[in-house]
């Protein structure tokens, strides 16, 4: 990388400890494909971290990414690692940058984290009326389908300070369990709290994931060609498709920021994927659920479209818009 000779390689990410933890990540593949390419982090607290109330009052997830890709089209870094799910799928990518790389999928279940010291070692163990915390609506409304007698409080904050407040260690939260991403947790060495792992298949005792859930991708400036075939390097085809089939689905049912849309894909050992589509209203009360699968030679994006023309056919329309942006 000789263009990066006389400087580093600027890493834009948000300044939570798990997006550090992501952006150090990517530094290191970086690194073992140009030995010797110096990389530096260029942390950003954005406006969705700072705002501690409901994110679709802010105006929605993509305000974790707007100020980096801000930066990045400004030229103060040269790529930005963000979390897809934050990435909007309902609308294009700012002009002039370009998803240049998806990394591998991690582990997109949802898993249950206890109290220190509860001996709850599944949701089934929870008692009737027992108080579950999670920032999701997409998890909120799977939880209630499952268990209407739930109660389901909101949380916010750094996957840290949620837990320190589920153990009593800081004030904030009364709660018998937390529900978060296995992903992020396993990004913090802190998968040893895991007492449950939700399935993906939309099953009544699992959580469909979000559109993008445990991917990590990497945006740079379109014409920054070195950076661009550097990044290039890191895509994963498998993962870019799954992603491509979800983000379909989601640009297809036109989704706000706060819209109860789950969407899932997965790829036989044999290259068939699989996408499964959920639809709901956010007290867990009504859903819709769709799911296609085909063959490698299909286009990902096609599956996607085929999956929400059936969730619509269904009635995912007026799921959809009976839901406030904010």
């Amino acid at each position: 990388m000789s263009e990066f000779s006389d400087r580093p390689l600027r890493v834009g990410g948000r300044a939570s400890a798990m997006a550090l933890a992501q952006t150090e990540h990517v530094s290191r593949l970086l690194a073992r494909l140009e030995p010797g390419l110096r990389t530096e982090t260029v942390a950003t607290s954005t406006e969705a971290d700072r705002w501690p109330g409901e994110l679709s009052r802010l105006g929605g997830k993509g305000l974790f990414v707007k100020a980096i890709d801000e930066q990045l089209r400004r030229g103060e870094v040269d790529l930005a690692v963000h979390c897809l799910k934050d990435v909007p799928g309902d609308q294009p990518l700012p002009e002039g940058l370009t998803l240049a790389a998806v990394l591998p999928r991690a582990d997109a279940r949802d898993v249950l984290v206890v109290p220190a010291g509860s001996a709850v070692t599944s949701p089934g163990e929870l008692p009737a009326g027992a108080t579950l915390a999670t920032s999701s609506v997409r998890r909120r409304a799977q939880l209630l389908a499952a268990r209407p007698d739930l109660e389901i409080v909101p949380v916010r904050g750094a996957v840290g300070s949620r837990l320190e407040k589920l153990d009593g260690a800081r004030a904030g939260l009364r709660a018998d369990g937390l529900v978060l991403a296995r992903a992020g947790l396993e990004r913090l060495g802190l998968t040893g709290r895991i007492v449950h792992h939700f399935g993906v298949e939309g099953r009544a005792d699992g959580i469909v994931p979000a559109v993008g859930a445990g991917v990590l991708a990497l945006q740079c400036r379109a014409d920054d060609v070195p950076v661009t075939r550097l990044l290039a390097r890191l895509d994963d085809p498998r993962t870019r498709a799954e992603a491509s089939a979800e983000r379909a689905l989601l640009r297809g049912l036109r989704g706000h920021c706060n819209s109860p849309i789950a969407g899932h894909c997965t790829t036989e050992p044999d290259g068939r994927r699989t996408l499964r589509g959920l639809v709901f209203s956010p007290d867990g009360s009504r859903f819709v659920r769709a799911a296609a699968s085909r063959g490698p030679e299909a286009d990902p994006a096609a599956l996607g479209t085929e999956v929400c023309a059936e969730l619509l056919r269904q009635g995912a329309r007026e799921l959809i818009d009976s839901v406030q942006p904010g």
